[in-house]
């Protein structure tokens, strides 16, 4: 990477981090807290105020993205943050449930992922576009692992409306970084003609990719339905489940370095990836042999490594083949599109998690899983890998 790069991808992954770190903070205390407020004893009301983020991420991301095409990306993602901050600022004072809904919502109007990623994709050349997206996917993943050790604490300290404040100045601290780290953005895409929607809807890498990204955070969240209950069950008390968590994230990220990267470079990132889908298909069977008898702490640390390992290296690679298969006029389209889909994942996900627990039981939940995996696996397997301007033959 060119300092430039370097530069492009530590700030815009810190704006990832800030914002996300804010997010994930609120998730592991949420459901207990929001209790407390008069409405709270409504279960209906407390998933709705839980989940109603990803849903409005999810409708604006394809908006924000195309606006990051027509009037500059470092605009959008100031705008979005700010619409963020005040979500964030108006769930911290709400009186009532219903009025930490609207934060909520609010808080997922700020939809600047697409734009961040667009950002990224245009400050950075294809050959190292995957390392600049493990930036990011990184920053993501130990603001997780973080998040699950400092959640507890702070909520302790300054309650639920204090977590929402801290989300919101972090938020502006977002801004700062935009406005004063990240380096200048091209001016070349303001000035090509401007791309169509359909463009992008026709794509067919595109869809399989979006699709993917659906599936992928489908999924994910869908199985944090059932596995802290399995950690449980293996004897390990819920306070102490970043013990296993918070190893198997960083462990993972060394395995995603020593495999994508150089892969990808020797021309095997279509290898690569396939192979990480299979995986995480492999964990969710796993997982559903765990659930049928009496869960064991060393096989669920296992497979947890092992998702996180094929996650991560899906995280990297996904975006970066999007934002290099898209045309330059429509990336930030194309971008909200991928970015829409991964929110939607995320909604389905818990409300479809649930639902599989409730109704089916939670080998139920980690079937379907399995098949949603090789589903995505049979769509992907005709995919062309974009070429990498650096591959070097094997």
């Amino acid at each position: 990477m060119t300092a430039t790069e370097r530069r492009a991808s530590a700030s815009l992954a810190s704006i990832f981090a800030l914002r996300m770190l804010g997010l994930f903070l609120v998730l592991p205390v949420f459901a207990l807290e929001a209790r407390k407020y008069p409405g709270g004893d409504d279960p209906a009301m407390l998933g709705l105020a839980m989940g109603i983020y990803g849903l409005t991420q999810g409708l604006l991301q394809l908006p924000f993205g195309m606006a990051s095409d027509r009037f500059g990306r470092k605009r959008v993602i100031v705008l979005g943050l700010i619409i963020f901050a005040i979500g964030s600022f108006v769930a911290a004072a709400a009186p009532t449930l219903g009025w930490l809904l609207v934060g909520r919502s609010v808080q997922g109007a700020g939809a600047v992922s697409a734009a961040v990623t667009a950002l990224l994709a245009d400050l950075t050349r294809d050959e190292v576009r995957t390392k600049a997206m493990a930036l990011v996917g990184a920053s993501i993943g130990l603001m997780f692992a973080l998040s699950l050790v400092l959640a507890p604490v702070l909520v302790a300290l300054i309650g639920l409306p204090g977590l929402f404040t801290l989300t919101g100045l972090l938020a502006l601290a977002g801004i700062t970084v935009v406005l004063w780290r990240v380096p200048p953005e091209p001016a070349e895409h303001k000035n090509q003609p401007r791309g169509r929607l359909s463009v992008v809807l026709r794509h067919p890498g595109l869809m399989r990719l979006n699709l993917g990204v659906f599936v992928l955070h489908a999924v994910q969240l869908a199985m944090w339905v059932a596995v802290p209950a399995l950690l449980v069950q293996a004897g390990l008390p819920k306070e102490q489940h970043w013990w296993v968590y918070l190893p198997a994230v960083l462990a993972s990220f060394g395995v995603m370095g020593g495999t994508l990267f150089p892969l990808e470079r020797r021309g095997y990132l279509r290898a690569v990836f396939l192979s990480a889908v299979g995986l995480i298909a492999l964990v969710q069977l796993g997982f559903l042999f765990q659930a049928s008898g009496t869960p064991q702490m060393l096989s669920l640390g296992a497979l947890l490594f092992a998702f996180f390992c094929g996650f991560n290296i899906l995280e990297a690679s996904q975006p970066s083949m999007a934002s290099r298969m898209a045309p330059p006029q429509v990336r930030g389209a194309a971008l909200g599109v991928y970015n829409t889909l991964q929110s939607l994942g995320f909604f389905a996900g818990g409300v479809s998690g649930g639902l599989l627990v409730k109704n089916l039981g939670t080998q139920a939940l980690f079937l379907a899983c399995a098949c949603a995996m090789v589903v995505w696996l049979l769509v992907a397997w005709p995919m062309t890998a974009p070429a990498n301007p650096a591959h070097k033959a094997p």
